[in-house]
């Protein structure tokens, strides 16, 4: 069904667009009929995320993984790699995201840093949480 894949990445473009702000789109030949052709993301536009949208009710999250990153050494991409994927009668923004956790982490430490939970990005958290903790004796 390369249509509906499609048309999941044109959606999938559009709520990124939506609640972001940035101006991602549809790779051109990104269709799973035209795989050696592109190579490349499905999406582009997404700053430091290589993204493979897939929509199917039964998906392999290790093999579209391995498939983005395929692509990303065949296209030298630094972004990381991330499966996008949600199946029919889903809402896009119920949508699962799958990417390695060290990739993970470096968006967390940024979003960490970001929101004042850390002052370096290479620093272990500071303990509020255990400040407020006391202990019984």
């Amino acid at each position: 069904m390369k249509t509906k894949g499609d048309n999941y990445e044109r959606e999938l473009a559009a709520y990124i667009n939506e609640k972001t702000g940035i101006e991602s789109f549809r790779a051109p030949l990104s269709g799973g009929g035209h795989v050696g052709m592109s190579g490349g993301a499905d999406l582009l536009g997404v700053p430091e995320l290589f993204v493979e949208a897939k929509r199917v009710e039964r998906l392999n999250f290790h093999d579209a993984l391995r498939q983005a990153e395929r692509n990303i050494d065949k296209t030298r991409s630094p972004d990381a790699p991330i499966v996008i994927n949600r199946k029919n009668r889903m809402p896009t923004g119920d949508s699962l995201c799958l990417l390695r956790l060290d990739d993970f982490l470096k968006f967390y430490k940024a979003y960490l840093k970001q929101q004042g939970f850390i002052d370096n990005p290479d620093a272990q958290p500071r303990g509020e949480a255990l400040s407020e903790v006391q202990t019984i004796t």
